[in-house]
């Protein structure tokens, strides 16, 4: 690869990327302080904090690219949510309707917003049934989408990549295939094979939430984190490391649960699940941006217990364990061998 391409793509790095990231933390404590200031705590939509971090770390990448869907796939999925939740009790049929509704917009669309699946599913585990709540998200992603246009334009102006020099160093071109990597997950996933193991998932996961009445086990950003690993597993990040996932979600969940005990619903509590989900995810080695949600998720929760972290532990063991044998299902029918999925990725 020749350095000129690899500038003019290469993701943002060191100076320009811390203050993409604190960009992204100041945006969310502006946010929970509006949540805050006017009681519509769902302003706070968990999945926020994925979506900010990416487009303020990525200028370049899809989400970026994409503020009209940035701003508008989440309220409509946030809409489905708040219907089938007036509508139907939470149970298998409300959940598989909830969840089915918001892949149908996001294919419909062709959006590259896969955290929407959150926003529809989120009313229906809180029980939240306001229809103020779909403004409430559409707050957060529209201030989110202007935001980014200026930031965007800025880095462009800027060119700000890697140092020239560098361009060919190993960690420059291990950041470049990650942010390559991102920009592909965060297309629309093709066939429909994918869709029929996710549903599958769904109901098995509410089969265990009756079961154990954990109604967390299956969290909404769990569905999110399941979409892309099944819609994209040749190329997921997160699908080469399916074991370390569960202990990853634990860790920011836990964070999050910490953060809201002690310092309530306000901005400091969000910038700081926020914070640890990112340092979680860089200790774990392990780059799950849906987990920043589950980081923000005790903020917009009523009394959230010690027990969150530990059913997100097991969901996300169960997603993990579920991928697994979906894996083995899918090389034994199309026989590809392990290596297979290595050299996709190459």
């Amino acid at each position: 690869m020749s350095r000129e391409p690899a500038a003019a793509v290469s993701p943002l790095h060191g100076l320009h990327r811390l203050a993409g990231e604190l960009i992204a933390l100041v945006y969310i404590a502006i946010i929970a302080e509006i949540a805050c200031a006017t009681g519509a705590v769902y302003v706070l939509f968990p999945e926020l904090g994925a979506l900010s971090h990416d487009v303020m770390t990525r200028p370049r990448g899809t989400w970026a690219s994409a503020p009209l869907l940035l701003a508008i796939t989440p309220v409509l999925t946030g809409v489905i949510g708040i219907v089938f939740t007036r509508s139907l009790p939470y149970g298998y049929l409300s959940v598989l309707l909830t969840v089915a509704g918001a892949i149908t917009v996001i294919l419909a669309l062709r959006s590259p917003v896969a955290p929407a699946i959150s926003a529809g599913l989120l009313p229906l585990v809180l029980g939240v049934k306001s229809w103020w709540y779909p403004p409430a998200i559409a707050l957060g992603t529209v201030s989110l989408a202007t935001l980014s246009i200026p930031w965007r334009r800025y880095c462009a102006a800027h060119t700000v990549t890697a140092p020239e020099e560098s361009a060919e160093s190993d960690e420059a071109r291990q950041d470049l295939k990650n942010d390559l990597l991102d920009d592909l997950i965060e297309t629309t996933p093709s066939g429909y094979g994918w869709l029929a193991a996710l549903i599958a998932f769904v109901a098995v996961a509410v089969f265990f939430v009756k079961l154990t009445g954990l109604r967390f086990l299956l969290f909404p950003p769990l569905v999110v984190i399941g979409f892309e690993m099944l819609g994209h597993t040749a190329i997921c990040p997160w699908a080469d490391k399916p074991m370390r996932l569960p202990l990853a979600c634990f860790l920011t969940a836990l964070g999050g649960f910490v953060s809201w005990h002690f310092l309530g619903v306000t901005p400091l509590a969000a910038a700081a699940s926020m914070a640890w989900g990112i340092a979680m995810l860089r200790v774990c080695d392990l780059h799950v941006p849906p987990a920043l949600a589950v980081a923000l998720l005790p903020l917009v929760m009523d009394r959230p217990t010690i027990a969150y972290p530990f059913a997100v532990g097991i969901g996300t063991t169960l997603l993990s364990l579920w991928f697994l044998a979906y894996q083995r299902l899918l090389r034994g029918a199309l026989s590809i061998p392990w290596a297979s999925r290595a050299a996709a990725r190459q």
